[in-house]
């Protein structure tokens, strides 16, 4: 089997994966949380986007790795990680919170498709092991990602839902 497939394959079953467990352990959770808490929950894990600046180490991956490709995908990862860390920073001053929560699932989402569209265009999935050691960044860290990012993008378009299920959860609760 080429490169290009097995690439392909491993990449769709990281989705198929994380979507099964999402579904079945993160999102019953997640949607039980006042929006705060899910955003908070979701900021966390993206928070650890810094990793991707890891796309540009030397000696980790190829210096074949095309640089339209890699800077854009460490940068980009980079700025969502830090502002998933502003926005935990900022949980007390919630217009403040909510702008970096907006600012990191948009610069996040953005990222993740322009680096999906940069890996087609470079041929990525053909040259697979150009990745090296950050090979399992798109295959199991991507679709988490990006499954967390359309889940945040539900909650921030559904915020009153959320409030009012947290109501009534503390009202049954008490």
């Amino acid at each position: 089997m080429s490169t290009e497939i097995l690439f392909q394959i491993q990449l769709v079953l990281g989705y198929v994966a994380w979507l099964l467990c999402f579904g079945a352990y993160i999102w019953p959770r997640l949607s039980s949380m006042d929006g705060v808490a899910a955003q908070r929950a979701i900021a966390t894990l993206h928070s650890f986007r810094f990793f991707g600046l890891v796309f540009i180490l030397p000696g980790v991956v190829s210096p074949d790795l095309p640089a339209s490709f890699a800077t854009v995908a460490a940068y980009g990862d980079f700025a969502t990680g830090v502002s998933a860390m502003l926005a935990l920073f900022a949980v007390r001053i919630r217009p403040l919170f909510w702008l970096f929560v907006v600012a990191f699932n948009g610069v996040g989402t953005i990222d993740l498709i322009v680096d999906y569209y940069q890996a087609i265009q470079a041929d990525l999935p053909a040259h697979a092991g150009l990745l090296g050691a950050t090979y399992v960044i798109p295959v199991i860290y991507v679709p988490l990602l990006m499954i967390t990012h359309v889940a945040a993008f539900y909650f921030l378009l559904r915020p009153h839902q959320n409030a009012t299920r947290a109501i009534t959860n503390e009202a049954a609760a008490s």
